[in-house]
């Protein structure tokens, strides 16, 4: 089951879809590992703040990849790269699309759970 949730960036409205699908979509696009990415996102965007942000090139590169995977999966007309995609913006900020990723992620990962319980109940195990 997917999860669609929209955000506003740069005054437009941007849906985002997280399913099982997607640690599959990210690892044919980009050779990597979401979970790990994601993980290490968190990590390196801590507590900082927007105004002071130390961030790498590397943490900004995974959080528009991960953003833009999970848009492309909610519209498939949205442009075939991310860079084609984030140039339809002016502005972008980690901090505010970051937390609704993660928690938009989390939902995902939280229904896949409920889900497998719940067929384990039905077939008796």
């Amino acid at each position: 089951m997917a999860i669609t949730k929209t955000v506003e960036i740069d005054g437009k409205q941007v849906a985002f879809r997280a399913s099982a699908a997607i640690p599959r979509i990210y690892r044919i696009k980009f050779n990597r590992d979401i979970y790990k990415d994601l993980a290490a996102l968190e990590k390196a965007v801590g507590d900082s703040q927007e105004e002071v942000s130390n961030l790498d090139v590397f943490s900004l590169e995974l959080f528009e990849n991960i953003a833009y995977i999970m848009a492309k999966h909610a519209d498939s007309s949205i442009a075939d790269t991310p860079e084609e995609w984030l140039d339809d913006f002016n502005t972008f900020s980690i901090y505010q699309v970051l937390p609704e990723i993660i928690g938009l992620w989390g939902l995902n990962v939280q229904t896949q759970v409920e889900s497998k319980k719940k067929f384990a109940q039905a077939v008796g195990k």
